[in-house]
């Protein structure tokens, strides 16, 4: 059974910092490329960010220069070190994975796995 179990929202100051993990299990972590995909009331789950088995790394252009994806082979563990961040980066936010070694897809469909979420929420 495969899990994925994201972590480290929370309330922050626009300007400020956060890491977001995401804790993989029951699947070969390597065989998958992981994205992380933000979701705001009343709009659509977009993509920010993804890193596949090599290290190969895609982002949003909204997120570029202020977020950082990266991921730990070793504990099947994918982050997500937000800096900068603006009160309209406030959603929850949903780890993914796509069974692929290539480069991360930035859209959703071909993730086959998804977290349960985890609200970020930055106050002006």
């Amino acid at each position: 059974q495969v899990q994925l179990v994201e972590s480290g929202g929370g309330l922050v100051q626009a300007g400020g910092s956060l890491r977001l993990s995401c804790a993989a299990s029951g699947l070969t972590f390597n065989d998958y490329a992981m994205g992380w995909f933000p979701q705001a009331p009343g709009k659509e789950r977009e993509f920010v960010a993804g890193v596949n088995w090599i290290g190969t790394t895609t982002y949003a252009d909204s997120v570029k220069g202020r977020f950082t994806i990266s991921r730990d082979s070793a504990k099947k563990t994918v982050f997500l070190q937000m800096n900068s961040l603006k009160t309209e980066d406030t959603a929850v936010y949903y780890c993914a994975a796509d069974n692929t070694w290539g480069t991360p897809r930035e859209t959703r469909s071909g993730y086959k796995y998804w977290g349960q979420g985890t609200q970020v929420t930055v106050s002006s």
